[in-house]
């Protein structure tokens, strides 16, 4: 039996577009638009621009947050941003977000649009938009949030692009690729673990951007909803996140935020887009029969 030849890198890399993996249509080493495609605009000042990943989610969860503790103004229209469609090369979003990644907000409540881009950015501008919220005033409280939510931006892209893809998506299973990225998500779950058996959220006593941040990854992990991983990574161990995970996934703006922007799995738990709060309730028959149409 013949062993695969070890692979040599070449003295200067250049881009085979024959890679493979699921994302292999869209992955590319240059940035900018590939193409005119204006976004829209609804009604609200908050336009966001995102599609229901782990990502995405964090901000749709933090607006149903605001809004279901009073903050009026962070009514927004939700648009769906297809990123195996290459949506997010469009010449809009571009110029939303140059790194072409969802999701990407725009605010236009002032004299001059304001636009951020960046999950944890976004996050941070809107608690300050709406003074505060969600965001402690109180040392160590703050320095708490602070420093979790730059955990989570760090620890994510292990568990995504790391463990995720060369679990579930690269065209090839490597074992040194998983067992490296499956190592370092269990370290970071372990993290998570023991400093949830101290408090009750990462920042302490109060739920914070930080939670909404880190729920959508590693909640959906231990969970089973993303890649299937739970046996693997043996995610029964991690008593305290299961808690949290519990604790947070049944907060009614979560399971909202959750809804929105969402094109997989059960249809009855996606809603597209989001334009108004109403939204939620008058998802007619009609609708739940085109989104299973459209995931078969």
């Amino acid at each position: 039996m013949s062993e695969t030849a070890a692979y040599v890198p070449p003295k200067v890399w250049t881009w085979n577009k024959e890679s493979g993996g699921r994302f292999a249509n869209i992955n590319r080493p240059i940035a900018g638009p590939t193409h005119e495609k204006e976004l829209p605009v609804g009604k609200h000042p908050l336009q966001l621009y995102s599609l229901g990943t782990p990502n995405g989610v964090k901000i749709t969860v933090m607006l149903e947050e605001l809004l279901a503790a009073g903050h009026t103004g962070a009514e927004y229209d939700a648009w769906l941003i297809n990123i195996g469609a290459g949506d997010q090369f469009g010449s809009g979003f571009v110029e939303v977000n140059p790194n072409s990644k969802i999701p990407a907000l725009m605010d236009r409540s002032g004299e001059k649009p304001i636009r951020v881009f960046e999950s944890g950015a976004i996050l941070i501008y809107l608690a300050e938009k709406f003074g505060g919220a969600f965001l402690p005033t109180e040392q160590p409280a703050r320095a708490e949030t602070y420093s979790w939510l730059m955990w989570l931006m760090g620890a994510a892209p292990f568990l995504g692009g790391g463990f995720g893809h060369f679990y579930a998506y690269a065209p090839t299973k490597i074992e040194y690729a998983i067992d490296r990225y499956a190592m370092e998500v269990k370290r970071q779950l372990d993290v998570l673990d023991r400093r949830l058996g101290e408090v009750e959220y990462l920042a302490g006593d109060q739920y914070t951007i930080a939670d909404m941040a880190t729920w959508p990854w590693y909640g959906a992990v231990v969970k089973g909803l993303t890649y299937e991983a739970g046996e693997f990574l043996s995610v029964q161990d991690y008593k305290n996140v299961l808690r949290w995970t519990d604790q947070i996934g049944a907060r009614p703006a979560v399971k909202r935020g959750r809804m929105v922007n969402r094109v997989q799995g059960d249809p009855k738990s996606q809603l597209r887009e989001r334009h108004d709060a109403s939204d939620f309730e008058l998802r007619t028959q009609d609708k739940l029969e085109a989104a299973e149409k459209n995931e078969g």
